[in-house]
């Protein structure tokens, strides 16, 4: 059961950087930069690359240190985030922010971007990892994260949801609809679709 085609999925490609953008920041849901996200012939030195190592004892690193092949690590995805919002409060126009790594990241990071006034011709992103999603009950607005399944059980209100490919990008989570909606009890078997 699949509802492929819907055209609010998103499409990723791999990062080169913009060369109208003056300065280039590449966020990184990991230890490290994963190949696949750059495209041919770009390497991590063409960008200030901030990584998550997800563990207490990291690396000190320059915290002002803003050039292209910089790299900062951060102990984990929120603190990372929060130095994101603090950077670009205070960013003069000219910025490009790249990030590789799970949807979820990516959207999250979209979304600082946005509201900190970055336009998506200025952010590109590349999806690698996981395909787990992160879904948004449309009948009680829970959001669900990590996936797998075509059809889930709500962890809101214990509805069984049928997982669409219908993206919210404001919402940055996939939408899902009761499946038994107009057959009560009638749900399909769930396949194993977005591991």
């Amino acid at each position: 059961m699949s509802d492929q085609g819907i055209k609010s999925r998103p499409k990723y490609q791999p990062i080169a950087p913009d060369p109208q953008g003056r300065h280039h920041l590449l966020v990184v849901d990991g230890p490290d930069v994963p190949v696949e996200a750059l495209a041919e012939g770009v390497t991590p030195s063409a960008f200030e690359v901030w990584t998550v190592a997800r563990k207490s004892a990291v690396p000190g690193s320059a915290a002002m240190d803003e050039e292209a092949g910089a790299v900062r690590v951060f102990r984990a995805v929120p603190h990372l985030f929060s130095a994101l919002e603090e950077r670009l409060a205070r960013e003069t126009m000219g910025l490009r922010l790249y990030a590789a790594g799970t949807e979820p990241f990516l959207w999250d990071a979209n979304g600082i971007g946005a509201r900190a006034g970055l336009s998506p011709q200025e952010m590109a992103f590349a999806h690698v990892g996981t395909q787990a999603r992160r879904i948004f009950c449309v009948h009680c607005r829970t959001v669900m994260e990590g996936v797998t399944t075509s059809i889930t059980t709500c962890a809101g209100c214990g509805a069984p949801l049928f997982v669409r490919d219908h993206f919210s990008r404001r919402l940055a989570a996939f939408m899902a609809v009761q499946v038994d909606a107009e057959v009560p009890g009638e749900v399909p078997q769930a396949e194993e679709l977005y591991s």
